[in-house]
């Protein structure tokens, strides 16, 4: 039998020990990138208004975005995020000053009589009851508290900066869908010029037709695309709809937003870097939150390697107690007492160790996490501003192209009603004007929007101080 015992107690303790070598390691194993090695320029960029789509110099667009960033719904559940975060952070704050609390108990008990209270009282069934006020104050000697405030601290910071730059993500997809608004007008117009270049062609060779000079296939080859610029046309204006929809769920209005009118868009106003500015990284909210984070990870790790020393309160409690009503109020029945309350932890089979490894884990995602966001603002950027130096490049060659065609289909179209030239001659140089004026209109959307793009990769007027002493403020309102 004791055999048996011994081996059992060995196994336990191997077992135990197992799970304590089996632990994973706490020393991070993910290093934070620096600015540097990001291969930003040497010089910043130029500032970006908070308010930049002002710029644009559209005072429907000014109304709208009012509206949408005050109407959006997925900004309440966003700022609801942030509520929670300060309220943590208050609570962090709360835990470092007295907790007083007052206790009042009346039970009908019976006494056993073979326990502390002998008879007469034992073995009798009477009230008992206290009446007790408590106080419990950590003295936070190691730094728990304060290591979990600063945790709490800048897990706020990142839900502030979180809700920042949802605001101006918020700003950037309204100011792009009213720049495909904008694209759907264009595209509406060439349909119409279009639609009306068909329509004069089939006059033409219906007249021709008409007299003779020419065969009835022209005729209903000019018929038939002329319907199909009309198709093309119901297509443009459904699409119009389509995109002024999008505008309206942006905003919260829904289906009872009102008519907009055509936008009136000035985006050369903005004043764009031509290179990476040296201070891309301090300009952008995702970066400042995964920087914040990575601040409550490290202090999450601190306070999981803190909780392996022993915690210090003082304690105190003062009431009466009595066995009966009519003398529990009596100064015989007073009672009171305090002092110092010490926990050490001694032997818990490896979970302390298991929650610094995971802070340590944590740690490590959170830098990651920083890592990646770095190299994805970087590569936002250099995306942005080579896109926008090729549709630049390509706006000179498209207007010559766009000029050249207009002119082609002018001439086509009297040698074709002189029967100095065929109908296909008329309907390819129609072909290619038509495509001169979609990709027109097209490469003016995509630069505004290449714009757009550009400002939110530069940051879209984000203002970190601002932010933050906003969400400690807030967070200081809720003590």
């Amino acid at each position: 039998m004791k055999s048996t015992f011994s081996r059992s107690a060995t196994a336990m303790a191997c077992l135990i020990l197992a799970g304590c070598v089996a632990t994973p390691p706490t020393t991070p194993h993910v290093s934070q990138r620096t600015a540097q090695s990001a291969g930003l320029g040497t010089q910043a960029g130029p500032a970006i208004d908070a308010r930049w789509w002002a710029a644009f110099g559209d005072a429907q667009l000014d109304g709208l975005m009012e509206k949408a960033l005050a109407g959006n719904p997925t900004l309440a559940g966003v700022d609801a995020r942030l509520r929670v975060a300060q309220s943590m952070l208050s609570e962090s704050r709360a835990a470092t000053y007295p907790q007083a609390t007052f206790d009042v108990q009346e039970q009908y008990t019976r006494f056993s009589e073979t326990y502390m209270i002998p008879p007469p009282i034992g073995g009798t069934t009477r009230w008992f009851g206290t009446v007790q006020a408590n106080l419990n104050w950590s003295l936070d000697i190691v730094g728990k508290q304060k290591v979990q405030i600063e945790r709490a601290r800048a897990t706020t910071q990142a839900a502030a900066l979180d809700a920042a730059g949802a605001r101006l993500a918020l700003a950037g997809a309204v100011t792009q869908a009213y720049i495909a608004l904008d694209r759907a007008y264009m595209l509406a117009d060439v349909a119409e010029e279009t639609l009306k270049q068909r329509q004069g062609i089939f006059d033409l060779a219906s007249t021709r037709f008409e007299s003779g000079l020419d065969n009835p296939a022209n005729s209903k080859i000019a018929e038939a695309l002329l319907s199909s610029a009309k198709v093309e046309r119901t297509l443009a204006l459904g699409a119009r709809e389509i995109a002024a929809h999008q505008l309206a769920a942006l905003t919260g209005a829904g289906a009872a937003a009102p008519a907009l009118a055509r936008p009136s868009l000035n985006t050369d106003a903005l004043a764009l870097p031509t290179t990476l500015p040296a201070d891309l990284l301090a300009r952008r909210a995702d970066i400042a939150a995964a920087q914040t984070r990575v601040a409550a990870a490290m202090a999450g790790r601190e306070l999981a390697q803190k909780e392996f020393y022993p915690d210090v309160n003082l304690v105190g409690a003062a009431g009466w107690a009595s066995i009966g009503l009519s003398p529990l109020f009596t100064g015989d029945s007073l009672q009171y007492g305090a002092g110092p309350a010490i926990h050490l932890p001694l032997f818990d089979a490896g979970r302390l160790r298991a929650q610094y490894a995971a802070a340590t884990a944590s740690l490590d995602l959170a830098v990651a996490d920083y890592n990646e966001s770095l190299l994805t603002a970087v590569r936002e950027t250099a995306d942005a501003l080579s896109t926008l130096k090729t549709l630049q490049a390509q706006a000179g060659d498209l207007a010559r192209m766009r000029t050249a065609a207009d002119a082609t289909v002018d001439l086509e179209a009297r040698r074709y009603k002189n029967g100095l030239s065929p109908l296909l001659n008329v309907l390819n140089a129609q072909d290619l004007a038509i495509r001169a004026r979609r990709d027109s209109a097209a490469l003016s959307a995509d630069l505004a929007s290449n714009r757009v793009r550009l400002v939110m990769a530069l940051g879209g007027g984000f203002d970190p101080a601002k932010t933050v002493q906003f969400s400690l403020d807030a967070g200081s309102s809720h003590e």
